[in-house]
């Protein structure tokens, strides 16, 4: 899809949505102990080794960073678990599987920072590109589908990144139908919202008297 790859496309930028991303929360188990950490989007801790517990994403990778926890694989993250999520997305052409709302950049994130704590990281890597991909065909196809009569498009299960991406294709394919089917109605929504609101007459003006 020329979304995945063209970044001016999309409304946010990859990174961007990505930043959003880093506050779904994980669970790490630290290797260290340490006092909770008082944050404006929470308290989190206090840590003490070997005691999972759970994080903001971004505080999970900075301590990840500096050698003090693990961070624990989500479970829908598993061999398994995306192998089901693979074959149903093949089977059901129209319908998109329940995935977390980030996860292409909470996969993302993990496989760039904490790889060593993802059991098969080869292979869960490539089932959830296969997912992506699919996923994406799905969108493709259903785009072909819009006419001039679609007024909306539900998708459901779509997550961020896959939002961010599809919908600038459809606002402007949607905006392209609605121009050529009605042009005399889309011009006459333009002059109505660029018409002067007209004055009300409220007789003669009178000069103010100087005192």
């Amino acid at each position: 899809m020329a979304g995945q790859s063209d970044p001016h496309l999309s409304i946010f930028s990859p990174s961007e949505v990505e930043f959003v991303a880093e506050d779904e929360i994980v669970e790490i188990v630290p290797n260290i102990r340490m006092d909770a950490l008082n944050m404006i989007c929470g308290d989190f801790g206090p840590f003490f080794p070997q005691i999972p517990t759970k994080v903001p994403l971004w505080l999970a990778v900075a301590l990840k960073k500096r050698s003090k926890c693990t961070i624990r694989t989500p479970d829908w993250m598993t061999v398994d678990r995306l192998t089901q999520v693979l074959e149903a997305e093949r089977e059901s052409p129209r319908e998109f599987q329940p995935l977390p709302f980030h996860y292409i950049e909470i996969s993302k994130l993990l496989f760039d920072h904490a790889r060593d704590d993802i059991s098969d990281a080869y292979l869960v890597r490539s089932l959830i590109e296969d997912i992506r991909d699919v996923r994406f065909h799905k969108v493709e196809t259903g785009l072909e589908t819009i006419s001039g009569r679609t007024h909306a498009v539900k998708l459901k299960n779509l997550s961020a990144m896959e939002v961010n991406i599809v919908r600038p294709f459809m606002v402007r394919t949607l905006q392209a139908f609605y121009k050529h089917d009605s042009p005399q109605m889309i011009q006459q929504a333009d002059n109505t919202g660029s018409r002067a609101t007209p004055v009300t007459d409220r007789g003669p003006r009178r000069d103010l008297r100087r005192r």
